[in-house]
């Protein structure tokens, strides 16, 4: 029996762009290089391997596993959830201008799994701002659950919009609207209806220590 050959990164590559509609010259620019980045590399092999950083962008945003286009294989009952370019304010609400995933993040199966979110449904954002300390902190990492936006009767911690700002909150319903709550005293509790759009639930903190 004769085995197939994998196929090589710089040619799937184009394959997949291929499928997609995007152009090589499109995912040069959105990776910050000049339009004949990519080109290269598939025609001429240079760079002969892409740079990590590059290589997790690209698998990001075409959705497709690092491995296939030349990085290390994930390791087994993994998923790769989407790193989104915004940061959930907790002060002030952040402009959420881009909301596309410029990496991704490894997390097991069976921590989804325990904590309840479907992976088609996770995502990662950044915290930014002081508001909700203690309980977050800037530059913390949430895993939010977009598929989860209902708010129970006790609350809960949500990112939100408002407009074209995204903050992360403690929401609690209360009559004809609801409380939007910050853990840090020292920024006052306020109330919102029309125009606030519950994004997801937070549903793990990843901190650096």
């Amino acid at each position: 029996m004769i085995a197939a050959m994998e196929e090589p990164p710089p040619q799937a590559l184009a394959r997949i762009a291929a499928a997609q509609g995007v152009s090589l010259s499109a995912l040069s620019r959105m990776l910050g290089r000049n339009i004949a980045y990519l080109q290269q590399y598939v025609r001429r092999g240079s760079p002969r391997v892409l740079p990590e950083a590059d290589r997790a962008k690209l698998a990001a945003f075409l959705g497709v596993e690092e491995a296939v286009l030349g990085g290390p294989p994930r390791e087994e009952g993994e998923v790769a959830v989407p790193f989104l370019a915004v940061a959930a304010s907790a002060g002030p609400g952040a402009l959420a201008a881009d909301e596309r995933a410029v990496r991704t993040m490894s997390f097991a199966r069976a921590v989804l799994r325990e904590i309840g979110v479907a992976p088609e449904h996770a995502s990662v954002i950044l915290v930014a701002g002081e508001s909700m300390a203690p309980t977050l902190a800037d530059g913390d990492r949430l895993l939010v659950d977009c598929g989860d936006r209902r708010v129970p009767r006790r609350g809960g911690v949500f990112v939100i919009r408002e407009g074209d700002a995204l903050s992360v909150k403690r929401l609690v319903p209360v009559a004809g609207g609801m409380r939007i709550v910050s853990d840090n005293r020292d920024y006052a509790e306020r109330s919102g209806e029309a125009g606030l759009t519950v994004i997801g639930r937070a549903r793990l903190l990843v901190r650096e220590v």
